[in-house]
């Protein structure tokens, strides 16, 4: 059912909110960038007024609202800048399942801010009895499958020429993570109190060896970032251990 209550995410560096009127702007700005529309369902440059009433929709609307798309905008916790957005849409036919989907403006992308963003949204839907969430993208938008992939989400498909866009058929890439994956994945022996440094992700030998590596950014876990991280975006690590 709706989440009418819903206000923030709040996380490390991102907060996942709702829109405001203050935020047309920004959002035209980044939706109206070519590289940015380029993978997208819109054209740029993307019209203020249309900016305008989809960002006006959004104050009304609630997500997890059966059969309907809902955009969540993504800001930075030091500035309140807004950078970017994601959204999810619960399936009509099937509450327990939904989509997800993100888009960064390019001065903040390859920083992690679209993966922290998209945790946040994963963690909030999987905490309202979600059992499965879905993702697709351009097999052509390496960016996107690497965020949905630091999310551990399985690929379970790839679909040649099934989406006519901009001109030309493309290619899409299917992914999609369970509540147990999802669960499983934040367990980890104890090394330290709360996730702290030293501890070790715990999961099935079969489910590790299923994500040919299975990469978990230690950030997702709470625990500091080792040196070399890069933010979640340059290099990523991998504890694992099987459960015996």
């Amino acid at each position: 059912m709706p989440d009418v209550t819903f206000t923030q995410l709040p996380g490390r560096r991102v907060v996942v909110r709702r829109f405001r009127p203050q935020d047309v702007a920004e959002f035209v700005a980044y939706r109206s960038d070519a590289e940015v529309a380029r993978y997208q369902s819109w054209d740029a440059p993307y019209p203020p007024e249309q900016g305008e009433r989809f960002v006006a929709g959004m104050m009304t609307a609630h997500p997890d609202t059966p059969g309907e798309w809902f955009q969540f905008a993504v800001e930075l916790r030091a500035t309140r800048q807004l950078i970017g957005d994601c959204a999810a849409t619960t399936r009509a036919d099937d509450p327990g399942q939904c989509e997800i989907g993100f888009t960064i403006a390019p001065r903040y992308q390859g920083c992690g801010y679209a993966t922290e963003a998209a945790r946040l949204l994963v963690g909030y839907l999987f905490a309202r009895g979600k059992h499965r969430i879905t993702a697709c993208c351009d097999a052509r938008n390496a960016a996107s499958a690497a965020v949905l992939e630091r999310l551990a989400m399985r690929r379970e498909g790839h679909l040649r020429q099934s989406t006519w866009a901009k001109g030309e058929w493309t290619d899409d890439l299917l992914y999609a993570l369970l509540r147990d994956e999802w669960q499983a994945g934040r367990e980890y022996l104890p090394g330290s109190p709360g996730g702290a440094s030293g501890g070790v992700i715990r999961m099935p030998l079969s489910q590790a060896l299923g994500y040919k590596p299975f990469h978990m950014c230690l950030c997702r876990l709470g625990m500091p970032l080792m040196a070399g991280c890069g933010l979640c975006d340059v290099q990523l690590f991998a504890l694992m251990r099987p459960r015996g």
